[in-house]
């Protein structure tokens, strides 16, 4: 559970997965474009790979090859483990909050 943990400490890998959720199956060229329109992420495409890497290490991401393009899907599951853990009751107990 480590690695879910690392994976989404760092901004620029939330910002990918934010991304994937809005549109699913990106290429990175499209992650790359997004990430600096609409997050001003200015990183290499190397290093957007490289975050990628870490997104699949931890379950997050897989990647699906289509003849010269490699698409990339989000995959939430490995969060489940932590709610299965840290279940999130509906209602919070203790006094009622205004």
């Amino acid at each position: 559970m480590s690695d879910v943990f690392a994976a989404i400490a760092d901004a620029t890998r939330r910002a990918i997965l934010d991304e994937l959720a809005e549109r699913d199956g990106q290429t990175l060229f499209e992650i790359c474009a997004r990430l600096a329109t609409r997050h001003g992420v200015a990183s290499s495409r190397q290093a957007i790979s490289q975050h990628l890497d870490i997104l699949a290490e931890a379950g997050f991401v897989r990647a699906e090859r289509s003849g010269r393009y490699k698409f990339h899907h989000v995959d939430f599951a490995p969060l489940r483990a932590i709610v299965e853990r840290w279940p999130v009751p509906a209602d919070p107990p203790g006094p009622a909050r205004p």
